[in-house]
């Protein structure tokens, strides 16, 4: 199998999973339900992914987003814990993982909150992560959304995730 072919079924899979994490969410008829993973190759692309932590929509205590809370959960990972993910790497730290790290996300990352947090694209650039796998931009429902541009303007490579628009679409909607 060529290599783009095994990369697309392993960004699909990714997304599937993120999918998954959305279905975790409580609906709620004001908030999208929304998945997320975080996936980093250290220290080349040639190595096994591994997926370095998880969130979905209301996780969190806080009225918290996917993006929010798989970086939150990453940045609890301990030394001991971060060694285990990635035994070939010497005194890794989180702060070196984070520019190796795939987002794949099922609802393009909010630019804007409502409720005056801070937006997941602010927070995906600020951790300085590689690329961002998209299942759909969001809707207009409840805000103009502008955070994959935003990511991209801040260097970080957008991947739209053809093909899965109208699953990550009902995800999200779920309780609406």
């Amino acid at each position: 199998m060529a290599a783009s072919k095994l990369a697309e079924e392993e960004h699909l899979q990714f997304i599937q999973l993120a999918l998954a994490e959305a279905e975790k969410c409580i609906p709620t008829p004001t908030a999208f339900c929304v998945g997320c993973l975080l996936v980093a190759r250290w220290p080349a692309e040639t190595d096994q992914p591994v997926i370095l932590a998880t969130g979905y929509s209301r996780e969190l205590p806080g009225n918290t987003h996917a993006e929010a809370n798989a970086l939150s959960k990453a940045m609890t990972l301990s030394q001991a814990e971060l060694a285990a993910m990635f035994p070939s790497a010497a005194d890794i730290d989180l702060q070196s993982i984070m520019a190796h790290v795939d987002v794949y996300t099922t609802l393009e990352p909010c630019s804007v909150r409502t409720s005056g947090l801070a937006p997941c694209a602010d927070a995906l650039i600020k951790a300085n992560v590689k690329r961002c796998f998209i299942g759909v931009g969001e809707p207009d429902d409840f805000v103009k959304c502008e955070g994959a541009q935003k990511l991209k303007d801040a260097g970080i490579e957008i991947v739209w995730m053809a093909g899965l628009e109208e699953e990550c679409l009902r995800a999200a909607r779920r309780g609406h």
